[in-house]
């Protein structure tokens, strides 16, 4: 019988948060968001998140994560995938 997989089984901790984060604000109708924003709000760096966020838009199934600018921060689009 197969295990189903749980963010806690796919995921690090700080991927998780992000995650949710994520979700919360397209909750709010939010599209982009910056990394510098993303680590004041969860207590990380923005290298964290960064860095986080790659592997994020490379592993994640359920939402589409792709660099999109960068202005004194780099700005991510973030969507539900269908």
């Amino acid at each position: 019988m197969l295990k189903k997989i749980t963010l806690k089984d796919q995921y690090n901790h700080s991927q998780e948060a992000i995650i949710e984060y994520l979700k919360n604000g397209i909750k709010e109708g939010k599209r982009f968001f910056k990394s510098k924003y993303i680590a004041r709000d969860l207590g990380m760096s923005p290298k964290e998140v960064g860095t986080n966020m790659k592997i994020l838009s490379d592993e994640c199934q359920d939402l589409r994560i792709e660099k999109w600018s960068y202005s004194k921060s780099t700005t991510w689009s973030v969507e539900h995938t269908a």
